[in-house]
């Protein structure tokens, strides 16, 4: 086993919910990076035969539900380190979490509109809706847990892939305007006011739309960045983003429209920034700087916590859950 990739995966992983000793087993064969998408993907494929398995045998469809969901958290995991088969490790990831709702959640359905896709769960009559927003590798289909912790607390719950992203990532590129992307998800969702939470660059894209579109009345960002510096990123960061822009030329510009410095003070719903104290990533502003400038924003800080903080969930996860349910006017 390379523990070069497995380890940097594990927090990021167990906290999508992949259960943390089958993560070891999956992954005990990988020498290279080469070998991660294979490996993930013949771990999803694993799941998504026991739940054709289901429809044969006495399991319920709450058991075939549940192994399609890790199956779409696997094959999402697939897409982490890029393969020529990376936009078929997505569609299987969303293709298996829709089926999985399906039968897990009647009531959810899939909204699609011109620039994004995802899954509407909850109830049809909530007081509450939360738009999750991934990030620059993310999607819809890493974030189930704190989805989960959200329709616990009554909300419905809209799971997104915008231009660039998941099952998108196909057809499209990175957008300078996602805000306007979370606008026309509210649009189609048909929802007065609503929460919204981004995680990673997906911080940057939420607290963006918060400070532009009055319907947004609670936020919540995790790992998000506050600016870009394009000289002084990591060349695996530039490289993704040259990848998900389509060119360098791209990139570059993207990267030059990601900073809050303008649009922070203007962020007047409340808000509360989750970092990770050990998340250090060059060219990349921590959320403490949204944090002193947004009018209405609190910082938590979580020491010893990594990109997403998924090595310390309890720390941080039930705070936000509780700020976005609670916060919605």
């Amino acid at each position: 086993m390379n523990a070069e990739p497995v380890e940097s995966m594990f927090s990021r992983a167990t906290g999508a919910g992949i259960d943390p000793h089958d993560y070891r087993r999956a992954c005990a064969a990988i020498a290279t990076p080469a070998d991660w998408a294979p490996a993930c993907a013949a771990a999803a494929e694993r799941f998504r035969a026991a739940a054709a398995r289901c429809r044969t045998a006495p399991p319920s469809s709450v058991t075939r539900g549940e192994n399609l969901l890790m199956a779409a958290r696997w094959a999402h995991l697939a897409t982490l380190i890029p393969d020529s088969d990376h936009h078929v490790h997505a569609a299987a990831a969303d293709s298996a979490a829709e089926e999985g709702f399906s039968l897990l959640e009647p009531g959810s359905r899939r909204i699609t509109g011109r620039e994004f896709t995802g899954i509407l769960r909850g109830p049809a009559d909530a007081a509450r809706t939360v738009i999750v927003v991934p990030g620059l590798d993310s999607s819809k289909d890493e974030f189930h847990v704190l989805a989960d912790a959200l329709v616990r607390r009554g909300a419905a719950v809209f799971a997104m892939d915008g231009p660039g992203q998941g099952t998108l990532a196909a057809t499209s590129t990175m957008t300078t305007d996602y805000p306007a992307v979370i606008g026309a998800a509210i649009d189609a969702l048909g929802a007065a006011d609503v929460g919204v939470v981004g995680l990673s660059l997906g911080g940057y894209y939420a607290a963006a739309a918060a400070a532009l579109d009055p319907r947004i009345t609670v936020a919540a960002t995790v790992s998000g960045p506050f600016r870009l510096d394009w000289p002084t990123l990591p060349d695996p960061v530039g490289d993704l983003i040259t990848r998900r822009a389509g060119s360098r030329e791209a990139a570059e510009a993207f990267a030059s429209t990601v900073d809050l410095t303008t649009l922070a003070p203007a962020l007047r719903c409340p808000l509360l920034v989750v970092d990770g104290a050990d998340d250090v990533i060059p060219g990349v502003t921590d959320g403490a700087s949204l944090a002193r400038t947004a009018p209405r924003a609190h910082y938590l800080r979580i020491p010893g916590g990594d990109h997403l903080v998924g090595n310390n969930q309890s720390a941080w996860l039930p705070a936000v859950a509780d700020h976005l349910t609670e916060g919605i006017s």
